[in-house]
């Protein structure tokens, strides 16, 4: 395989920046149940694995992820009902499963009302 053309690796670090910035600014408006959520993760309060957030993974950016245990923790809101983002997500966990990363999802509501259940659940998946 040929090594990529400039133009090419340009393209692809433009991409990589993007997505870096994208991942910087979703940390700084947090939805309610990512907030709680991260409160519980952060500082390695779960079997002290240690957890990032808002982390760019390819061209995608997940909510949670623990890299040691290549588990993904996406948390969704009600957009995710609707037919194209279900699609969208699905394609995602696929490419996710392929590079070794196992998805778990959770909706924004049961984050925000049954928390121990959701952790409970995370802890089972490490």
């Amino acid at each position: 395989m040929p090594a990529p053309s400039a133009g090419e690796r340009g393209e692809k670090l433009t991409e990589h920046r993007k997505i870096t910035q994208a991942a910087k600014e979703l940390r700084h408006k947090p939805t309610e149940a990512e907030k709680k959520l991260w409160q519980k993760l952060k500082a390695k309060k779960i079997n002290g694995e240690k957890f990032r957030r808002n982390e760019p993974i390819g061209s995608y950016i997940v909510d949670f992820v623990n890299y040691e245990n290549k588990l993904v923790i996406e948390v969704d809101g009600n957009p995710h009902r609707e037919k194209e983002v279900k699609i969208n997500d699905a394609y995602r966990t696929q490419w996710l499963n392929s590079q070794g990363f196992r998805v778990i999802r959770f909706w924004d509501s049961e984050v925000l009302k049954n928390t121990k259940a959701v952790l409970e659940k995370i802890n089972d998946n490490i």
